[in-house]
């Protein structure tokens, strides 16, 4: 367990230190390395010092024992045996007394014989500091006539004081010398990794703002030298290149989204661009209008959480659909739907997004807004029921009293014959009149129709139209009204277009109006001096407000609980092609439910050239009617 508890703990030591930064760990290395560097020049050092001073010692001692021996040949030639060596007693034990370094004397003769040892009856011999050191030798020698003679040797024991003072002195010495020399290494490292770890410290952060997208950025490099100083300035120059190159693809960077966003913003359709987690990440104008959302609330959320009319996720089926559909390289069919959203009607194409690669990266959703073309389809099915239901009454009725002339015309009299002759023609000028409302709209509302203009008298038009309506209007016992303002002047038109219009506004005045009513027709210069206005009055059953908007639709009929008007649903819609687009003029309605209506049209007194097109002028048509 132990030997588990001190592995941890070196791992725990390990991973502390190579958590250190590059300087701490440059100044332990550099510290850790000086003093190796210093311990081991130190004991180098004294070591051989002291081999140096033991050398000078031995030296000295080898001096020593010459002169004392010397010094001893001198004394014993000079005087007798016996009173030559008390003599050398004496002088021996002097010099030891006046000598830290002598620890004992001894004298031998020729033949080894001690003669005289001063370590004899010497107490203090025994103390281990009075031991000597070192040992040297040297011959006694007596100089005769011919020849020196040797008489015998010395040898003298030192103590090693001198040398243990000088060695002592030296070592303290070196010691302060090499400890003052570490401390000035360990500052020299520490001076030296802080100023190269400053270096890579402002090295580090230029690299690292550079890294970040802060091009341009720059090194101070005026208190630097050398090749660091070559380095920084390197580096600068890189710098700036890359800022430059950076400016240069910004701008082209940011011309290319311009340019992209200004064609996806341009385009009619709304388009939304998902990665391929969903997210969405573009948009259009279109696509925000079409979703009823602004753009900081759509970017970033999912496609997948928007809901539709009913309160259902409309594309989360339609995409994991399109997800679920296999594909080969970048040939994916696309996916197409259709949801409600916001009261609208919009059809939706899912298409992949594909890299150069062809690597799937997500997919785009091009939204079209079909309301008004549903609308118009709905209409369109709406008026080939109505048309075909209204064409199949008359006929039917036609076809009945066709049959009984032909088949029982000997049974009936001649006032029945009339009766059904009559009913013949009424249902045979309802028809005609359906034809050709459904064949002016197709001649109107085509963009390659010219109508021929004249000046005409609207005044006289007017007349001409009451008096082709007498018969239906005193069939529902409807008067006329008529007030032209006097000298009205004449105005560019076509008088069978214009005639038609009257027709459809006064046969609908008529029809809606209750009997033994009047219809009043007026025509004059409108308030504003520019529009010769004709309009015509009832008092019938009058129009709901909700209806006004679109009473001039094509196809639009008028279904309500109190009555439900008959009709292809056209006839408002020519009028309004009619003086609109071929008369540059205005059609206007007032009504009231239960009060009458009120409709009408303005003609601009100064000729104006109609919004027709101009592309093939040769193609005129008169209106018939």
């Amino acid at each position: 367990m132990n030997d588990i508890l001190n592995y941890i703990n070196k791992q725990d030591e390990k991973s502390e230190f190579l958590n250190l930064n590059s300087q701490n760990k440059l100044i332990i290395f550099g510290s850790i390395l000086s003093s190796i560097f210093v311990v081991i020049t130190a004991w180098f050092v004294i070591d051989n010092t002291q081999k140096t001073i033991l050398d000078s010692y031995h030296n000295f001692g080898s001096m020593l024992a010459k002169t004392l021996s010397i010094e001893s040949s001198s004394l014993l030639s000079d005087l007798p045996t016996a009173q030559g060596l008390k003599k050398l007693k004496e002088h021996t034990e002097q010099i030891i007394n006046n000598s830290e370094d002598i620890a004992y004397v001894v004298y031998r003769d020729q033949l080894g014989n001690i003669i005289y040892s001063s370590k004899q009856n010497n107490p203090a011999f025994e103390n281990t500091e009075a031991k000597p050191n070192i040992e040297v030798s040297q011959p006694l020698t007596l100089k005769t006539l011919y020849a020196k003679q040797v008489i015998g040797s010395i040898q003298v024991g030192l103590s090693g004081y001198t040398m243990n003072i000088v060695g002592k002195a030296t070592r303290n010495l070196m010691l302060i010398i090499f400890t003052i020399a570490w401390i000035l290494s360990i500052a020299a490292v520490l001076i030296n990794t802080l100023l190269i770890t400053r270096q890579i410290k402002l090295l580090s952060e230029g690299v690292r703002k550079i890294s970040t997208g802060e091009f341009g950025y720059k090194i101070t490099s005026k208190d630097l030298w050398g090749d660091i100083k070559h380095l920084f300035e390197s580096f600068n120059t890189m710098s700036s290149k890359l800022r430059t190159y950076e400016d240069k693809n910004i701008d082209q960077l940011t011309y290319e989204r311009n340019k992209m966003e200004a064609v996806l913003m341009s385009i009619a359709n709304g388009v939304v661009v998902c990665d391929n987690s969903d997210q969405i990440i573009l948009v259009n104008n279109a696509a925000l209008k079409m979703l009823d959302v602004k753009v900081k609330e759509i970017i970033k959320t999912k496609i997948t959480e928007y809901y539709d009319t009913n309160g259902e996720l409309c594309f989360k089926s339609k995409i994991r659909d399109f997800k679920d559909t296999p594909y080969e390289g970048n040939r994916a069919g696309n996916l197409e739907c259709q949801i409600e959203m916001n009261g609208k009607i919009i059809k939706t194409i899912i298409s992949p997004i594909f890299t150069v690669h062809e690597e799937y990266i997500g997919y785009i959703l091009i939204l079209h807004d079909i309301t008004k073309e549903a609308e118009i389809d709905k209409i369109k099915n709406t008026f080939i029921s109505n048309v075909s239901h209204e064409l199949r009454t008359p006929v039917t009725i036609l076809r009945t009293y066709i049959d009984t002339l032909y088949n029982c015309e000997e049974k009936l009299d001649d006032k029945t014959k009339r009766d059904f002759l009559s009913i013949i023609n009424h249902e045979s000028d309802r028809l005609n009149n359906m034809v050709n409302d459904v064949l002016d709209f197709s001649k109107l509302d085509s963009p390659d129709i010219r109508l021929e203009k004249d000046l005409s008298n609207m005044g006289a038009i007017i007349e001409i139209t009451v008096k082709s309506m007498k018969v239906l209007a005193e069939e529902k016992g409807v008067s006329f009204s008529i007030i032209i303002e006097p000298e009205l002047p004449e105005v560019m038109v076509n008088p069978e277009s214009i005639e038609r219009v009257l027709k459809n506004l006064i046969s609908n005045s008529i029809k809606y109006s209750h009997k033994n009513s009047r219809v009043k027709i007026r025509a004059e210069i409108d308030r504003s001096g520019e529009y010769l206005q004709v309009s015509i009055e009832d008092n019938g059953i009058g129009i709901p407000e909700e209806h006004l908007g679109k009473i001039f639709d094509r196809f639009y009929r008028i279904e309500t609980k109190v009555h439900s008007v008959k009709g292809t649903g056209l006839g408002l819609h020519l009028v309004k092609i009619a003086i609109e687009k071929h008369h540059s003029g205005k059609v206007f309605v007032e009504s009231k439910q239960n009060e009458g209506s009120t409709f009408g049209f303005k003609i601009p007194l100064k000729y104006v050239e109609a919004e027709e097109n101009p592309s093939n002028p040769k193609e005129k048509e008169n209106l018939s009617c």
